[in-house]
């Protein structure tokens, strides 16, 4: 990455600038579907889905939240009910027909979330044999786009039918990487399966961007990391970037956001960041 002389560079060798905060909305909807995608566990995915969501309802969007990974990760981190609920399995199944049945409230005002447990594993196996099976999600999330902004679908780290079905659900797909190397090794895979589905399933779907997570800038092995990405990604990669903190576990034991468990927390005003970035994108209106 070369400096700009004369200029403050942020950690992706690009410029740092500041985005504005995004003007209200006069209205709500229809929910433009963001994909939070990677294969590899333990990236930040659902720190990301959490904690962009709550930035963006901050931020007067409303928000939907789906937890797609049958270890209910994201639904224990906003402290929703899982069990002895209705879930997006009991949607996916038509156990449930009535996709608001399902959308329970997080403690952010605009952020909502419909929740998942271990009975999502089974998922896969009951839908095998469906009709159009990689398209019920989209047909469960279709009733309930024009009451969000935005909907976040938090998947599991496969490349299985339910993240398949995700991704054919989605207009967009943010990919949180490590800044580890073999998080980055798994980029190239995820990326052909994104061009197949546009290829085979949904030619809407588009690569909002990567999300550099965990940067560690005390490690030549972070900023190595960091650094062939945007020579591999150029202008797709974020220019904000979430740093590693014990933070994000702690505000998830509280099952709360970090922008309320430590709002001014530096973490707390990266995701702020990324939120009106992905806003000055375009990605979210």
């Amino acid at each position: 990455m070369t400096a700009t002389p004369g200029v403050k560079n942020g950690p992706t060798g690009r410029p740092a600038r500041e985005f504005d905060a995004p003007a209200p909305l006069d209205q709500h909807g229809p929910a433009r579907i963001i994909a939070l995608c990677n294969q590899k566990g333990g990236v930040g995915k659902t720190t990301t889905t959490i904690s962009l969501g709550a930035s963006l309802a901050e931020y007067g969007r409303r928000v939907l939240a789906i937890d797609f990974d049958p270890q209910g990760a994201l639904s224990a981190g906003l402290g929703v009910e899982s069990h002895d609920t209705t879930t997006i399995y009991d949607l996916l199944l038509g156990r449930e027909k009535d996709t608001r049945a399902a959308i329970q409230r997080t403690s952010v005002p605009g952020f909502d979330v419909i929740p998942a447990n271990i009975d999502l594993s089974a998922a896969e196996v009951h839908l095998i044999n469906e009709v159009a099976r990689e398209q019920i999600l989209a047909r469960v999330l279709r009733p309930v786009l024009d009451d969000y902004d935005v909907v976040l679908i938090d998947c599991q780290p496969s490349l299985g039918l339910l993240t398949v079905n995700a991704l054919t659900a989605a207009h967009g797909v943010l990919i949180p990487l490590e800044c580890e190397y073999f998080a980055l090794r798994g980029v190239a895979l995820l990326v052909e399966t994104i061009d197949k589905v546009r290829d085979r399933l949904n030619p809407a779907i588009t690569l909002d961007g990567i999300i550099a997570t965990m940067y560690d800038p005390r490690t030549l092995h972070s900023r190595e990391v960091l650094e062939r990405v945007v020579e591999a990604f150029g202008d797709r990669v974020f220019e904000t970037v979430i740093g590693r903190t014990v933070k994000f576990p702690d505000a998830s034991v509280a099952g709360t956001p970090i922008t309320t468990y430590a709002p001014d927390h530096p973490a707390a005003k990266a995701y702020r960041q990324l939120a009106r970035e992905l806003v000055a994108r375009g990605a979210v209106a």
